[in-house]
């Protein structure tokens, strides 16, 4: 089975660009399925279920969604293998811009909008830089130049992956970003693969449930800004 994992800051269209996507390998009669992470609740499995896409869902709570995805996605990939899929999508929550989602062999795409701002590409870590596959969205709404002057900032974030522009609604450019996704590398099992990147530290007295403000309060993996008089 191929796995292919799919990230992106909250509302850049990472439901839709993967519906659409699914779509297209359906008409070529790939099986094809999704796992929908998430932080505290999602409706998006009713949409995949609508699409006829076998989902599962998986909510976070109060751990970091980023900790989550790593913790679950080797039941993930077996549910998938379960169901004799050809290709399973892991749609993460929408992550911040440290997170670190992407496997190595793994095939790894970032979805981002062109309404975030031409400098957002420089300021998202692994999640953009470590991708294989960028997918800008909401690009029919911006001018020409500023669809081209965020492509290029992408590009210089990752001079790697392929760049790809979808259009949630319409499906435009799903069929290019399946023939992408279709070449990803067959996995036969995540056991003692690697991340492509470090986790975000976090092991502090807030962690574990502390909600008092001031030093007395704060232990662990702590890091304070320094003021110059």
């Amino acid at each position: 089975m191929r796995l292919v994992t799919v990230s992106g800051p909250p509302s850049s269209g990472k439901t839709s660009v993967i519906i659409n996507v699914c779509k297209s390998m359906q008409r070529q009669r790939i099986g094809v399925g999704v796992v929908k992470m998430d932080c505290l609740t999602t409706n998006d499995d009713k949409l995949y279920t609508k699409a006829g896409i076998p989902v599962k869902v998986g909510l976070s709570g109060n751990l970091c969604p980023d900790h989550f995805f790593i913790s679950n996605i080797e039941a993930c990939f077996q549910w998938g293998q379960s169901q004799g899929l050809d290709i399973l999508f892991n749609e993460s929550a929408g992550l911040c811009n440290r997170c670190s989602p992407h496997i190595k062999e793994v095939m790894g795409v970032c979805v981002i909008d062109n309404l975030m701002g031409v400098n957002t590409p420089q300021k998202i870590g692994p999640m953009l830089k470590l991708a294989d596959v960028v997918i800008i969205t909401k690009y029919d709404i911006v001018s020409q130049a500023e669809k081209e002057v965020f492509a290029f900032r992408v590009r210089q974030a990752n001079p790697r992956a392929h760049i790809v522009h979808v259009n949630g609604i319409t499906g435009q450019g799903a069929e290019e970003a399946a023939t992408l996704l279709q070449a990803a590398d067959e996995v036969k099992t995540l056991s003692g693969k690697r991340l492509r990147f470090s986790m975000p530290a976090a092991l502090c007295s807030y962690c574990l449930g502390e909600v008092k403000i001031g030093a007395d309060f704060q232990m662990g993996n702590v890091r304070k800004m320094q003021f110059h008089k």
